[in-house]
């Protein structure tokens, strides 16, 4: 079955990860994305480059880049911007994530390409946005999620801010809204007949992730400043931990609601541990001695059993308990098989290889995996002579160095 971006044509021009997983995405979905490759790789990095012909794993382990074509194009070559335009004139998207200034230099900018295809939806990522004073400003997920208020959040009680994984600015943040915005301009283009441009600030994202949450409620409507690792979501409070168990495992435990820690309670058989739990209070302050003292309780109380024995007892019970996953557990998770999330797909040459699957679920017009990643410049051939390319043309620009 086709997906809903079936006939959709994605120009890619984008060397780090985040902007990779946009166009993987819009890929999953059934577009036809076109990634556009330097010839060199000094610069790649994140998702990389695609792998060299015959170099199957990292073919495999480019998840970033499955399901997509590749072409090699010099844009610094005259030449080479000749054929991104031709390319332009007829593709709906193009998504790229150099710092701002950089496509005007090359040629390849949204007044260029959309005085060329006024269609064209052009989507720019880059860390601050195409203007203000930090617009030229190198920047990675710590710098954004800092500038955001977030990495100030993000740590133990009394102790300094910490550097997660860069999964809020980068993916959570700037992916996941240029996809939107990609799919809402694909929209307005079905009223109005016009492309437009997608200006996504990495920044931008990230602080608009944290709009919704208590932190930024609170200080605009109270002037209260929330400190790190206090609050009943900042970790320190016995319904909302993690604990480690006998086998050295861990459970996250996450009973805000009153009935569910009572569920807790009872199904460990320590009703006396009910009066440490949540309170209307405790999103803005620290826990209480007793909520202290119970948090050190269960600490010992965890450490009775292994980690997935108290799973199975605290899910029949009705708890909000997980388990904290190593990497490998994932791909044999019951519930990530049956939704799909995790899988093996049959490569010719490495034969079944885990992949992880699509998280948006449509029911009418599902994504799919639709294909490993590609050899670096393995469609250069079909995609120049699909734009009207002939076989000697090409081989004349691939002596050049322009493909």
């Amino acid at each position: 079955m086709s997906g809903p971006l079936s006939g959709v044509t994605v120009l890619e021009l984008i060397q780090k990860g985040p902007g990779a997983f946009v166009t993987m995405m819009l890929a999953d979905m059934g577009a036809d994305v076109i990634k556009v490759e330097t010839p060199s790789r000094a610069k790649e990095s994140g998702s990389g480059g695609s792998a060299k012909q015959g170099d199957a794993a990292l073919q495999v382990a480019n998840i970033g880049n499955r399901g997509k074509r590749s072409v090699v194009l010099d844009l610094k070559h005259a030449k080479g911007r000749e054929i991104l335009a031709k390319l332009a004139a007829s593709a709906d998207v193009l998504v790229e994530g150099f710092r701002p200034g950089v496509t005007a230099r090359l040629g390849a900018d949204f007044a260029t390409l959309s005085a060329i295809n006024p269609r064209l939806i052009y989507c720019s990522l880059s860390g601050y946005g195409q203007d203000g004073p930090y617009r030229d400003l190198p920047g990675h997920d710590n710098n954004f999620i800092g500038f955001a208020g977030i990495q100030d959040l993000v740590g133990a009680l009394d102790g300094p801010p910490i550097v997660p994984p860069n999964l809020i600015a980068d993916f959570g943040g700037a992916a996941m809204h240029a996809v939107a915005g990609i799919s809402m301009a694909l929209f307005a283009r079905e009223r109005t007949g016009r492309g437009q441009h997608v200006d996504i600030s990495y920044l931008d994202c990230a602080l608009s992730l944290l709009s919704s949450t208590r932190p930024i409620r609170d200080y605009v409507s109270k002037g209260r400043i929330a400190e790190r690792g206090a609050g009943a979501l900042g970790g320190s409070f016995p319904y909302y931990r993690l604990y480690e168990t006998a086998d050295g495992g861990w459970l996250s435990i996450g009973c805000v609601e009153p009935w569910l820690w009572t569920n807790l309670c009872s199904a460990i058989g320590r009703e006396d541990l009910a009066d440490g739990g949540p309170r209307p209070e405790d999103f803005t302050s620290r826990a209480n001695p007793r909520q202290v003292e119970v948090g050190s309780e269960l600490e010992q109380i965890f450490r009775t059993r292994p980690r997935d024995a108290w799973f199975d007892l605290l899910a029949a019970a009705n708890v909000c308990v997980g388990k904290v996953y190593r990497l490998p557990e994932i791909f044999d998770d019951p519930q990530m098989r049956h939704r799909g999330m995790v899988s093996e797909v049959e490569h010719p040459e490495l034969g079944a290889v885990k992949q992880v699957g699509t998280a948006i679920k449509l029911s009418d017009t599902p994504g799919a995996i639709r294909g490993f990643a590609p050899f670096k410049g393995e469609h250069s051939n079909a995609v120049l002579g699909a734009a009207g390319y002939g076989d000697d043309e090409i081989a004349a620009l691939r002596e050049e160095g322009v493909i």
